[in-house]
């Protein structure tokens, strides 16, 4: 990294915001830098798929490409610390996503914390993936293997989490999934996580230790809680029959070493993984332009992962 932008993040990340005083406002500057400048995309559809199971209905927005090349739907759960992020405050991430992996995307708006702490967001979540699982038709499928989990940061760990819980429940579970650098593990204090990346990068980049501690206090009240395998997947005993995984992670990123570590524990628990680390990029680098050298990367891999196809149907 250029030693002046390296210098400029330090400095940044020492400007303080306490999210637990702040995150509305927060998320008011997320909505307005998404609507800035006027949108290149064509106006995205709404539609809900299904409600989370409880009764409540889960707003999704669809996101189709310029040029469809490929019949995959990417179920989508947005990053934010499980507190702030949004339908519209991901809508240019969500565009460039349908363009650059030439599918539809279907943005999950779930309920966020404090307001809805633990489980709403997973409720929201795993409703909707069940639903669709069972009845692809609703979004248009006629093979529910179409059907890929993926989510970045917070999101990623919802979509890990979905995953294990489909499992466990009996539920038709997702042939694949996409994980961009997740939260995986419930301890970021430098002085007791079992993380390097904690110590390295918890101070100096785009997210720090301490917003991930604000974040856990909000979506995750009860500190006990948080050793549970869906808020931790890292802490679940039995990881088989999972989907098979894209795990991207950022190299400067705290949450590095933590989603490297649950890639490689899916992988001894026999199923199907690829790891990729994205060198010099930051943490939440899916919403970047979409000319940055990170993202444009890990639209390379994640075009490959789907190019693969489900497993036992890998294209030739």
């Amino acid at each position: 990294m250029n030693p002046l932008l390296r210098l400029a993040l330090r400095l940044l990340s020492a400007v303080r915001v306490d999210m637990r005083e702040d995150y509305e406002r927060v998320r008011q500057l997320q909505r307005q830098l998404a609507a800035l400048p006027v949108a290149r995309y064509r106006t995205p559809t709404w539609d809900t798929f299904s409600d989370s199971g409880t009764g409540h209905r889960v707003p999704v927005r669809v996101f189709t490409p310029r040029e469809q090349r490929r019949e995959e739907l990417l179920l989508f759960f947005h990053g934010g610390g499980w507190v702030t992020g949004d339908i519209e405050s991901y809508t240019p991430a969500c565009a460039a996503m349908a363009d650059l992996a030439g599918c539809r995307v279907a943005s999950v708006d779930y309920r966020l914390a404090p307001e809805h702490p633990f489980p709403a967001a997973l409720e929201d979540c795993y409703g909707t993936a069940r639903r669709l699982l069972e009845d692809p038709r609703r979004a248009g499928l006629e093979d529910a293997d179409k059907i890929v989990l993926m989510g970045d940061s917070a999101g990623g760990n919802l979509a890990a989490a979905v995953s294990l819980l489909l499992r466990e429940s009996g539920h038709r579970t997702p042939s694949r999934q996409i994980l961009l650098y997740p939260v995986t593990h419930w301890d970021h204090d430098p002085e007791t996580s079992p993380f390097a990346s904690v110590r390295r990068h918890g101070e100096d980049y785009r997210l720090t230790n301490t917003e991930v501690e604000d974040y856990f206090d909000m979506y995750v009240p009860d500190p006990a809680q948080r050793r549970s395998r869906l808020v931790s997947p890292l802490m679940a005993t039995d990881l088989t029959g999972q989907p098979e995984t894209l795990m991207i992670t950022a190299e400067l990123d705290l949450l590095c070493d933590e989603g490297e570590a649950y890639a490689h524990a899916l992988e001894e628990a026999g199923n199907r993984v690829r790891l990729h680390r994205v060198e010099r990029a930051l943490h939440g680098f899916i919403t970047l332009p979409r000319f940055a050298r990170p993202l444009r990367e890990a639209y390379e891999v994640i075009d490959e992962f789907l190019d693969q196809g489900a497993p036992g149907q890998e294209r030739g």
